[in-house]
């Protein structure tokens, strides 16, 4: 079953993102501006204060039952096909859902154990356990994480009288997201700040009868955190020397030299083309937890990252597709409140070429911020690029300005090696983690010229020109 959600208050809600307090500005097209970020307080990481709001004549607490769906896990290993073999498509209102029986391997941030992800990490995931609602358990729990940028539930079931429904907010109530009853697990959408608070609000029952189903209610079993960092646009000045080693797998970003990437919207009037295509781009947040780059390829329902950022239905069912994350002004720390949809299903995934074609929930809300398409043509040498990008999560930044005299955004190699002999690009545009994803794109024709993935100065993309082959019948 679909999860059912809707975003119940759409204002603006206070930013700590990065180690900085802020505020976002209305979601509007062309929203103005509101707030101003700060530096945060230097709060040392401590351990969640849970706090759980019972009504009076709440029962003692009882052990939750965990409700799984049966059904087929699509693992990375089962989605990932040889070169020139995608995935075939997702059958329409197909839900592949986690059987009982995957290996932990499956679900990366579920294990401790669990092998480390070439996603950029940017939270903590940590295990709780506990229940709201009805015989057992408070109607309200508070999540709060001193410092953190974000939190994130999730709920391991949410079983409700028919009227009755949940609520994830923030604590003054300007970012809130509904959910109703439904027994699949499921992460409940980010909330932006160090506090969330989880509510069941129940349908009036002048007779009590739903106070006797003791095996109702909603139980969550995790919650990522967003950890508190310094920004990109600090922690790259830490590395100014070109490492000029080849690129290569575990090496997806790599500042060359001096950054000289600037946010998006200085891009506005100097350069408006590169701009609006910035607007395509989406931050990824992926399991809660992890980060990279997706944009919307083509007209259709298409977003498009790495294969190392997601492989399966599962994987994108559980990331938050965040468009229009942006900067209000040059240089500045207010940013546009972002449109959040959620992945949905995977059409075509391949390893070789680091790819993954993938769809989402909730198109309509983003088609407005437009689409880029691949060039068919393979770019020259000494060809200059930009690269729109959301570097550690960073609002959308563009590497490589119009014109400039000392730039480093350019072709170095149109025949380069990545995971397969010729199958890349290489540049020395600017990235950071969380850049994986991002779309290279031509400055002679406005299209996509390669798909970032590798670092180390060059950097490389795999050629836009194979990926249009490839993927031309889901496009």
């Amino acid at each position: 079953m679909r999860r059912k959600a809707g975003i119940v208050i759409g204002t603006c809600a206070a930013l700590v993102l990065a180690g900085t307090a802020g505020a976002l500005v209305a979601a509007q097209t062309g929203g103005e501006p509101g707030g101003s970020w700060h530096e945060a307080p230097g709060t040392p990481r401590t351990p969640v204060a849970e706090r759980g709001y019972a009504p009076a004549t709440a029962a003692p607490l009882i052990t939750p039952t965990t409700v799984i769906t049966p059904g087929a896990s699509v693992s990375a290993a089962t989605s990932t096909t040889a070169p020139g073999a995608p995935v075939a498509p997702s059958e329409p209102g197909e839900r592949r859902t986690e059987a009982a029986t995957a290996h932990p391997q499956d679900r990366r941030l579920e294990s401790a154990t669990a092998p480390p992800s070439r996603r950029q990490k940017i939270g903590t995931l940590k295990r709780v356990e506990k229940l709201l609602g009805y015989v057992a358990g408070p109607q309200r729990q508070e999540f709060e994480y001193p410092g953190a940028s974000y939190v994130k539930v999730h709920f391991d079931r949410l079983e409700m009288l028919p009227g009755d429904y949940v609520t994830v907010s923030n604590p003054a109530g300007t970012e809130s997201y509904r959910y109703e009853s439904d027994t699949d697990g499921r992460w409940a959408m980010s909330v932006t700040g160090d506090t969330a608070i989880v509510e069941v609000h129940r349908k009036a029952d002048p007779l009590g009868a739903g106070d006797t189903l003791g095996d109702l209610g909603v139980e969550i079993d995790k919650v990522a955190r967003g950890d508190s960092r310094p920004p990109v646009r600090e922690s790259a000045r830490a590395d100014r020397s070109p490492d000029r080693s080849k690129a290569g797998p575990g090496r997806e970003e790599s500042v060359c030299g001096t950054d000289t990437s600037t946010d998006a919207v200085c891009y506005e009037s100097k350069d408006p083309v590169a701009y609006t295509k910035s607007k395509a781009i989406a931050r990824l947040l992926i399991n809660g937890t992890e980060l990279c780059t997706g944009w919307r390829i083509g007209a259709k329902n298409r977003m498009i990252t790495n294969n190392h950022c997601l492989t399966s239905s599962d994987e994108a069912y559980d990331t938050e597709v965040w468009f229009n994350y942006q900067c209000a002004k040059c240089g500045g720390y207010d940013v546009f409140k972002p449109t959040k949809v959620w992945g949905d299903k995977v059409l075509a995934t391949d390893k070789t070429y680091d790819y993954t074609l993938f769809s989402v929930d909730g198109f309509a809300q983003v088609e407005k911020f437009g689409y880029l398409t691949l060039d068919t043509v393979r770019p020259k040498k000494g060809q200059q690029l930009y690269v729109p990008q959301h570097p550690a999560g960073e609002p959308a930044r563009i590497a490589g300005s119009k014109g400039e005299a000392a730039g480093n955004c350019e072709v170095d190699n149109p025949d380069y090696t990545g995971y397969a002999a010729h199958s890349d690009v290489s540049y020395y545009c600017d990235t950071a983690g969380g850049s994986s994803g991002s779309p290279v794109i031509s400055r002679a024709t406005n299209r996509v010229v390669a798909l970032h993935h590798f670092g180390g100065c060059p950097n490389s993309g795999v050629r836009g020109d194979l990926l249009a082959g490839r993927l031309r019948p889901y496009l």
